[in-house]
C-alpha cells in the first residue's frame, strides 16, 4: 500500500499507530526524535507516502520537521499529519498554517486515526479504496460506511461501525475486551470493559442472525468467525 513514518518520542504511540497502519497494509518507519525522522525523509523522500508527526519532539520538534519537509518540497508535496498531545486552537492553526495536512489530538482512537490516514492517501491519490466485503449475508463497505444484512441497510452508531470495522480487520484473531477497549475507544479511555460488552450485545442485536459471526472467547473476548454459517439471504 504505501510507506508512512511515524515521528514521537514516545515507543509506545509509535508501536500503537504503527500496527493499526500495518494491518491496512501499510509499511511504517519509526523515528524517536526529530533529527531522526529528519534524516528518515531524507533518505526515503521518494517513496514516503505520509508523514506522522509530533510536536513535541527532542532535538527537533514538529514545527521545525515540517518546516524543512515544506523548504524542500518540489513538484508533489509530502503529505504530513500533525499528532500531540496539545489541543488548543492557536496550536492546531499554527501546524495547519505551515503546511500541514491533519492535525490529530491526543488521546485518539486508533482506528479513527487509521480511518483519517485513509482518507488523507486517497486525498493524495496514494491509497486504492477497498470494496465492500460480504461475510455470508452481512455486507461491510468502508468507503460509504454502510452495513447490510440480506441486502437491508442496517443503522449503526459510530461507535458500534467501528466495532464492527475493527471485527472484520482482525478476523479469526481472539481479541481481548481490553485490547478492543483501546483500538476502539483509545489508549487513554478510562472506562469499565463492560463498555465491550454492552456495545457488542447491541451490534449483534442490529445485525440479527449475522450477529452469531462475533463469537464469545470464554473468559477472555470475542473473535469474528468470518467462516461462520449464516442464514440464507432475504428473498
Amino acid at each position: 500500500m504505501a510507506l508512512i513514518l511515524i515521528a514521537d518520542d514516545e515507543a509506545r504511540i509509535r508501536r500503537l499507530v504503527a500496527d493499526f497502519l500495518r494491518r491496512d497494509g501499510h509499511t511504517i518507519l519509526e523515528a524517536g526524535d526529530g533529527a531522526e525522522a529528519l534524516a528518515l525523509i531524507e533518505a526515503h523522500r521518494a517513496e514516503l507516502a505520509l508523514v506522522i508527526l509530533d510536536v513535541m519532539m527532542p532535538k527537533r520538534d514538529g514545527f521545525g520537521v515540517l518546516a524543512e519537509i515544506r523548504a524542500s518540497d518540489h513538484g508533489k508535496p509530502l503529505p504530513v499529519m500533525m499528532l500531540t498531545a496539545r489541543a488548543e486552537d492557536t496550536d492546531q492553526l499554527h501546524g495547519l498554517e505551515a503546511g500541514a495536512d491533519d492535525y490529530v489530538a491526543k488521546p485518539f482512537s486508533p482506528l479513527v486515526l487509521a480511518a483519517r490516514v485513509k482518507a488523507l492517501l486517497k486525498r493524495a491519490g496514494t491509497s486504492e479504496e477497498q470494496a465492500a466485503q460480504t461475510f455470508g449475508d452481512l455486507t461491510v463497505d468502508e468507503r460509504s460506511r454502510a452495513v447490510s444484512v440480506g441486502g437491508q441497510p442496517v443503522e449503526l452508531t459510530p461507535k458500534e461501525y467501528e466495532l464492527l470495522v475493527y471485527f472484520k480487520n482482525n478476523r479469526h484473531v481472539a481479541l481481548s475486551r481490553e485490547t478492543i477497549l483501546n483500538a476502539v475507544w483509545g489508549y487513554d479511555y478510562f472506562g469499565d470493559l463492560r463498555t465491550v460488552d454492552t456495545h457488542i450485545k447491541k451490534l449483534r442485536a442490529k445485525l440479527g442472525p449475522c450477529g452469531a459471526l462475533i463469537g464469545t472467547v470464554r473468559g477472555y473476548g470475542y473473535r469474528f468467525d468470518a467462516d461462520a454459517p449464516t442464514p440464507a439471504k432475504t428473498r
